[in-house]
């Protein structure tokens, strides 16, 4: 594996820093030895994240990074998602010094750091790489849709929101191990730059694929998966939320080119507002209800379970929730990363495998 600090100035242990967290918690490419962020230096990564320590300091810059750790990293990796893809000013500097330390840079925003004119040249200079994932890939090796899901021999199970940055890869992710784990073969389709990053044999960064190809090009990675692996279970990463007004693709494409037998619905009740909606910031998150309704009426499908965010609330509240929704709801509904994928994992299996 490689090794890689993740930039996430400001931003560790919330919403915007996401793709840190993903790649702190569990990569297939990356050896994460340290994250960037001044507001929590001197932490442990793992602490600030899931209140267990990991192993992986927190510096309150680049330099001191590159002078505190034992071993140069290979990589420096961005670790916020933001609005529009934009790298921040404030970001600028940061990778400056870790080119001119020796190290490469990768990025999943939209603002390509190949392309910017001073980088190239500090990455010429200093004889590193920059790498931008979030790039298509050439127009005659896009793909159409050509309507194959719905004839793969596998169950498809999309993992979609109530709302963006709201932990969707995270829970399949989670699910996909633990399908493993109890006999039942199972592959992830990553639709984002962070699933990527962390080491998805398949997938795309659905954002970034022009709107003709979006749809054609999810279905592809589905189905390169089933050929190549032959799984029983196809777990596919979420986008955005059907219901959100900030997203024009996202979850509709991805059930348009699934076809999904059933939804993972993953929610924050303790969330207020959308996220990733600063420019109008108080519209209000969307719900299990209406998520549901729209599911079925868009996917012709239900919902198995409910994965729970626990963002803002204590131990003893989510704990309470969860009761409340199960209760509700009728469905099995878990955080995933404290409580296990368990309850769900059981009614996937009650589902489709009883009687297999």
């Amino acid at each position: 594996m490689e090794t890689a600090i993740i930039l996430c100035e400001g931003g560790f242990g919330t919403p915007a820093g996401k793709t840190a967290a993903g790649l702190v918690r569990h990569s297939l490419r990356f050896e994460i030895v340290g994250i960037v962020d001044s507001s929590t230096a001197g932490r442990d990564a793992g602490e600030v994240l899931d209140g267990g320590k990991n192993g992986i300091p927190i510096f309150s810059s680049v330099n001191a990074a590159l002078s505190e750790l034992k071993e140069k990293p290979q990589f420096m990796i961005i670790g916020i998602a933001t609005i529009g893809g934009m790298l921040p000013d404030e970001f600028r500097q940061p990778v400056k010094d870790a080119i001119e330390g020796g190290v490469s840079v990768m990025s999943g925003l939209h603002e390509w750091l190949g392309e910017d004119d001073e980088l190239m040249a500090l990455a010429a200079k200093n004889k590193v790489t920059l790498i931008d994932i979030r790039k298509e890939p050439p127009l005659r090796k896009l793909h159409k849709y050509r309507n194959m899901a719905g004839e793969l021999d596998c169950i498809r199970i999309p993992v979609l929101g109530t709302d963006a940055a709201v932990g969707k890869r995270t829970t399949a992710i989670v699910l996909v191990k633990a399908l493993n784990e109890r006999g039942i073969r199972t592959a992830f389709v990553a639709t984002g730059q962070t699933g990527l990053m962390q080491g998805s044999r398949y997938g795309i960064p659905l954002d970034a694929i022009r709107g003709d190809y979006v749809v054609g090009e999810i279905e592809n990675a589905i189905v390169t998966a089933y050929e190549e692996e032959r799984p029983q279970v196809i777990i596919i990463e979420g986008q955005g939320a059907l219901s959100h007004p900030a997203y024009v693709t996202g979850s509709r494409a991805i059930v348009s080119a699934s076809q999904p037998q059933t939804v993972v619905l993953q929610h924050a009740p303790g969330r207020k507002y959308r996220s990733y909606t600063d420019d109008v910031p108080y519209l209000p998150i969307g719900t299990v209800e209406r998520e549901s309704e729209l599911l079925k009426a868009w996917a012709g499908c239900d919902v198995i379970g409910i994965a729970l965010n626990p963002e803002s609330l204590t131990r003893e509240e989510i704990v309470r929730v969860t009761a409340e929704y199960e209760d509700k709801y009728g469905l099995p509904a878990c955080d995933v990363l404290v409580d296990g994928p368990g309850k769900i994992v059981d009614a996937i299996i009650k589902r489709f495998f009883s009687g297999s």
